[in-house]
């Protein structure tokens, strides 16, 4: 696929979450990209695809575009949630983690995902974390409190500019996600967990603060660092990963190198079912790995394009067949370039695919073969 003339001259246009507002992005000719994947203790759901989609529909745009794209796309294998599950199963928690990062790994394919530059393990970085800890403690970011680290909120000043949120919406936050603001031994209510001590069933790892384990947080600034460099064109994720992670990543990674973590943020928007956001703790799923055994991948990504990454949307049963009856109509076009044009400015347009698929709709309309933009897409005919 070739790139157009008017890629030369215009540039890609993307929300960025920290700014607020629809910007230019203007990466170099390699674009370093880091998205929050899975802890992995349940089977991908839609939400998990929905938010993947986002990022391998930009690569694909990318690289259209004449760039070469790194997506670091991190496994959080040590955490509170996997290790619970894994308690209740009675494994090893790295048996469950293997067994469902294989399982995502297998959904993404079947679904046409482009493979990532690297997918790394939170506890391949041991090492790194325990120095970048050690860093910000000499530095004078973070404290040691009976067994536990934590970084010291008051020394960034930049802390909540990334959602732009005041002192009590954060706390009331951190309070909702598990982030303990009343514990006593914090500084301040909203000062988060870099190491913490392990219980006697827990994985530990020895340290200058005693064994433990990581906090959430810090994994993706020692990964980010290792993978890609202190900073990384973009950022991105699902939209509640926002408040406390990634203002969390951000704040600790800022102090550590005196660099930005991304220069472009990117979030998107959460998945609904029955009146409900789509999430493990609430059972109100839908598996890919189910998905997938009922319908054609393709048209499941179409039933995701058919919304904008930035807006919120609603699981419907009937979702399906309309998006199987379009990958038919796309099919019988056969080949051609239909719709091409049209596709790149809706993607260069803050990735509007609900756009470019109607763009393609147009296109077979009229007659004409859409094989290569439905590639765009990563629908391929």
């Amino acid at each position: 696929m070739t790139t157009s003339a008017s890629d030369a001259v215009s540039a890609m246009q993307l929300f960025d979450t920290a700014r607020r507002a629809v910007v230019p992005f203007t990466p170099g000719d390699v674009v370093t990209m880091y998205t929050c994947g899975i802890t992995p203790y349940d089977a991908t759901h839609l939400g998990h695809a929905a938010t993947f989609l986002t990022y391998d529909v930009l690569q694909r745009r990318l690289r259209d575009r004449g760039h070469d794209t790194r997506c670091v796309r991190n496994v959080t294998d040590v955490d509170d949630p996997l290790l619970d599950k894994a308690r209740q199963l009675g494994i090893h928690y790295l048996d469950l983690a293997a067994r469902e990062v294989a399982r995502l790994e297998a959904d993404l394919e079947a679904m046409n995902f482009l493979p990532v530059y690297s997918a790394p393990r939170a506890t391949s970085a041991i090492a790194e974390i325990r120095k970048v800890v050690s860093q910000l403690i000499d530095s004078g970011h973070a404290y040691v409190a009976e067994g536990v680290v934590l970084f010291d909120v008051s020394t960034y000043a930049g802390f909540g500019s990334l959602f732009h949120l005041g002192q009590d919406e954060m706390i009331a936050l951190a309070t909702e996600r598990g982030g303990n603001p009343t514990d006593p031994r914090k500084r301040n209510p909203l000062d988060f967990v870099l190491w913490q001590a392990s219980t006697e069933d827990e994985p530990a790892w020895d340290s200058l603060w005693g064994p433990g384990r990581p906090g959430w947080h810090i994994e993706c600034t020692a990964l980010a660092q290792r993978e890609l460099g202190d900073t990384i064109d973009l950022h991105g994720g699902g939209g509640d990963l926002i408040f406390p992670h990634h203002e969390c990543s951000a704040a600790q990674s800022q102090c550590l190198t005196g660099q930005p973590l991304a220069r472009h943020w990117m979030h998107g928007a959460l998945v609904w079912k029955d009146g409900a956001k789509m999430s493990k703790s609430l059972g109100n799923l839908v598996f890919m790995s189910e998905l997938r055994e009922a319908w054609d991948p393709r048209a499941i990504r179409l039933m995701i394009l058919e919304h904008h990454y930035r807006n919120d949307w609603s699981w419907s049963d009937d979702s399906m067949p309309v998006a199987t009856a379009r990958l038919e109509r796309w099919v019988e076009a056969g080949d051609g370039r239909g719709g091409l044009d049209e596709v790149r400015a809706a993607l260069d347009d803050d990735l509007d695919t609900p756009r470019a698929v109607a763009a393609v709709d147009a296109a077979v309309a009229a007659g004409q073969g859409v094989s290569q933009a439905a590639a765009l897409l990563g629908v391929d005919l």
